[in-house]
């Protein structure tokens, strides 16, 4: 997990939170179809799940891979249940950032 100002779209740290996977199915919605991202994905060697903006020429994906997709979204709700991630309680986002991994921790161990 990494921080970004609210103000910020997680695509700035997209390609630093996936730098390490190689041949590996990458599953995204269409905010994260940029040509960029893409390309550098197919060269490690990893199938892109990631329909196209609809602003963007199309491209094909794996339809039934990308229902898969619900399930970190799910993730995501679970992690928004503990009051002081949804509410954001902690002023320092090393503070904020590690209960974060306390929460995940916990989901997972669900």
């Amino acid at each position: 997990m990494v921080l970004t100002p609210g103000q910020t779209h997680e695509m700035r740290v997209a390609e630093e939170l996936l730098g390490d996977i190689h041949h590996a199915y990458v599953i995204g919605d269409s905010a994260y179809s940029a040509k960029a991202l893409v390309d550098a994905l197919v060269a490690r060697g990893c199938s892109v799940v990631i329909p196209a903006n609809p602003t963007h020429p199309q491209r094909d994906y794996d339809a039934h891979l990308y229902k898969d997709r619900h399930l970190m979204e799910n993730f995501f709700q679970r992690i928004k249940r503990f009051r002081r991630v949804a509410m954001r309680f902690e002023k320092l986002a090393r503070n904020f950032l590690a209960f974060l991994f306390l929460a995940s921790s916990l989901v997972w161990l669900r």
